[in-house]
């Protein structure tokens, strides 16, 4: 390749196939990396917009029974903390209609029946993160493999010259750094959008968990209220 042609298109074209290979790879995962950042943007949107819509649907007063018949009637579009929710009132009248009366049964039977919905909705949530952090690990090394190569490559094409100048250097060299070019333009966004993701899924979490103890304590004055109700104080 002519040293003073060396767009990156060309440097591509004139790389090792093992070097276009490794490329082709990379750029393959940047745009599944691409696709899995703006999925999990808007999933995330969603579930906050949801989970704040609920939140405020909860403390407005409205009944436990009358949210959770909505919970039930609209489950496919319910979100994760309306689905918590569902999970403990489910499991509280459950307990409730096999005359279990004793408080601290029916608390731990509803508390339990949240944690384990909430572990399923976190799954949810923290799908992709460990794609995006695979990207940002692994892409750098795999371009870095693939610049290895392509150096090998051009100086073993030199190995028959009697001269050999940086004309006839740079443009092996410029083909094999371009794999490490594409391997860093995979990983650094991948690192940023799991940094960022992380962050507001351990918001979520902490929100999520947040409520669980609030709603436990909600039952908790419920059930001591209706004791003290049926015992005449």
């Amino acid at each position: 390749m002519n040293s003073q042609n060396m767009s990156i298109i060309s440097l591509v074209l004139h790389a090792s196939w093992v070097v276009q290979l490794v490329m082709l790879l990379l750029l393959g995962v940047s745009v599944a990396s691409w696709a899995a950042i703006f999925r999990k943007l808007f999933a995330l949107k969603r579930v906050k917009t949801l989970n704040e819509d609920f939140e405020r649907e909860f403390w407005s007063g409205t009944s436990l029974n009358d949210l959770y018949a909505s919970a039930a009637q609209n489950a496919k579009q319910a979100g994760p903390m309306e689905r918590i929710f569902a999970s403990g009132m489910r499991e509280y009248q459950k307990l409730r209609e096999r005359r279990i009366a004793d408080p601290g049964t029916l608390l731990d039977g509803a508390r339990r029946a949240m944690r384990a919905s909430f572990q399923r909705e976190m799954d949810v949530v923290e799908s992709s993160l460990s794609f995006l952090a695979s990207v940002g690990s692994v892409s750098p090394y795999v371009g870095l493999f693939g610049t290895v190569w392509g150096i090998m490559h051009a100086f073993t094409g030199f190995a028959g010259m009697e001269q050999v100048t940086l004309a006839t250097v740079a443009p092996g060299i410029a083909e094999a750094l371009v794999a490490t070019a594409i391997g860093l333009f995979s990983a650094i966004p991948a690192v940023i959008a799991y940094n960022r993701f992380a962050r507001d899924i351990d918001r979520v979490a902490t929100h999520q968990e947040t409520f669980i103890e609030e709603f436990s304590n909600i039952l908790q004055r419920n059930l001591g209220a209706q004791a003290n109700s049926a015992s005449g104080h």
